[in-house]
């Protein structure tokens, strides 16, 4: 019961995501990066403290540490890439 309520919160987390990284038309940039991250995801992830300021920019603190561990998932990073890229044919 606790995974699908997890998933529940990533996909809200990541439709909130995209719809942000698409209003900034950043949607290439971000998905190179993701799709580049995505055999390395733990590792990325972990390495997104470097990136902190950046990532605040785009949601506040407390999503910070769901989406780091949002993206110790590689399953959730491609549903991010999707989200941008269903964002990004509709505008």
């Amino acid at each position: 019961m606790t995974n699908s309520l997890n998933s529940q919160n990533y996909d809200e987390l990541i439709d909130r995501i995209a719809r942000r990284i698409c209003d900034l038309k950043l949607e290439t940039i971000f998905i190179i990066i993701l799709e580049s991250a995505k055999p390395l995801s733990f590792i990325a992830s972990s390495i997104l403290v470097a990136f902190e300021p950046l990532i605040n920019s785009f949601f506040s603190f407390k999503d910070y540490k769901k989406f780091y561990e949002m993206l110790e998932n590689r399953e959730n990073i491609e549903k991010l890439i999707r989200k941008i890229e269903e964002y990004s044919q509709e505008k």
